[in-house]
């Protein structure tokens, strides 16, 4: 299909709203980016631009269902509902905008994602997979800082901060809420699909992440048998693409020229 900058794609039924940065660079690979537990196409903010301009690549990002201005979801979230993105609905989605040959870029449960999605699925069009403040397992400090942001979202002007990037808010942040604070969630684990992973991964992690500590980067670098490049940023919290971005985006902008390098560099085969 031809993308137009925005739009909205029909995937299992559900209204998806997405953007697209056409790259700089003719034929270049496609970098597709796969949002946070509270975030949207918008909350993403100008990093997808800066990373067009880094890399001369073609930036697809999209809103997942639940949030921004795509369709709503029923609640509460089924507890394996980043297992449904990866195997359901991610695969259907790159296949609809003509995938051809690129990365993943996933930002907490977006990386989570990626990672469910590169470990099961042996896509030859994958050439990397770079994850921001990812989630293998439950931490006890991701469920203490999860229940802290229900408090804030129940007694303060978060829920009106939010409303900005989401058409239904309560059905953002309850969804992702509620599935992390459920008691059973405690289980979820996904380091087994790592050791299926066959393309290198980078993985950028806060020094002051407040959801979730270096332990998700010693299972990335004991599970994997790809090569895992690591890039840990001091003044960083969960959200190193906006709290640091220079560093962050210089991060990606490497790994992604070394992942997506051919013999005819980004102007290589497809997009």
């Amino acid at each position: 299909m031809t993308l137009t900058p925005t739009g909205f794609l029909t995937i299992n039924g559900a209204s998806l709203e997405y953007k697209w940065l056409a790259p700089l660079v003719p034929d270049a690979p496609t970098i597709v980016m796969l949002h946070e537990g509270l975030g949207s196409v918008g909350l993403w903010g100008d990093f997808p631009d800066k990373l067009q301009q880094a890399t001369g690549a073609g930036i697809f990002l999209y809103s997942r269902a639940g949030y921004g201005q795509s369709s709503q979801v029923s609640l509460p979230r089924p507890l394996d509902y980043m297992h449904r993105e990866a195997l359901d609905v991610l695969p259907k989605l790159l296949d609809a905008i003509g995938f051809k040959r690129g990365l993943l870029l996933g930002h907490s449960d977006g990386a989570s994602i990626a990672a469910i999605y590169a470990g099961s699925h042996q896509d030859h069009r994958l050439q990397g997979v770079a994850m921001l403040a990812p989630h293998f397992i439950v931490e006890d400090i991701s469920v203490k800082s999860i229940a802290e942001i229900k408090a804030a979202y129940e007694t303060t002007d978060l829920k009106a901060k939010l409303a900005r990037w989401h058409k239904d808010v309560d059905n953002a942040f309850y969804g992702w809420n509620g599935a992390w604070l459920d008691p059973k969630f405690r289980d979820w684990d996904i380091s087994d699909y790592l050791a299926y992973i066959r393309v290198p991964v980078l993985v950028v992690q806060g020094m002051d992440d407040q959801y979730g500590t270096m332990r998700q980067v010693e299972i990335a670098q004991q599970e994997c048998y790809c090569p895992v490049d690591l890039k840990v940023i001091s003044g960083a919290a969960h959200s190193p693409h906006r709290e640091a971005p220079g560093p962050t985006l210089d991060a990606i902008t490497q790994f992604a020229e070394a992942a997506l390098r051919d013999d005819q560099g980004l102007e290589g085969r497809a997009a």
